[in-house]
């Protein structure tokens, strides 16, 4: 049960800081197309919110701590934090969403595993939006 909290914090912490990063591009996309990239990068950083608060509830019901702090946040996160052109902000999110499904993919073997089917059903509904966020970033960066 320990491999799939800790893999389950990674999940969360990959999260939240491609939550940041969303709503970062969010604040700061200027140039060409600003209101299409603002509603864009808005959609990303919701739906990641709403992932964040599930995601820490599932560690909870498994008896286990959530990260109560950045540092422990950022300490667990696969990700990188950078600063970032306009230009950027989308490849950025492309490689910050990449990260995450690998967490969330090791994850799910992890809740497989441990025959917490129920935390697997909810991160493959996670791969399958973080599918969606790839193609969609792919799709814009083109």
């Amino acid at each position: 049960m320990e491999e799939l909290l800790n893999k389950l914090r990674v999940c969360l912490a990959d999260t939240f800081v491609m939550y940041y990063k969303a709503h970062s591009a969010h604040w700061n996309y200027t140039g060409a197309n600003f209101p299409q990239y603002h509603d864009f990068f808005g959609k990303i950083y919701e739906e990641l919110f709403d992932a964040i608060d599930t995601i820490a509830e599932h560690i909870r019901s498994l008896d286990g701590m959530a990260p109560n702090s950045l540092a422990d946040i950022i300490a667990s996160s696969n990700l990188m934090d950078s600063d970032r052109s306009d230009k950027e902000f989308l490849t950025d999110l492309l490689v910050a969403n990449n990260r995450t499904l690998v967490s969330l993919l090791q994850a799910y073997q992890a809740a497989e595993a441990a025959s917490e089917l129920g935390v697997a059903n909810f991160i493959q509904d996670r791969i399958n939006i973080h599918q969606k966020h790839g193609w969609m970033l792919k799709a814009t960066l083109k």
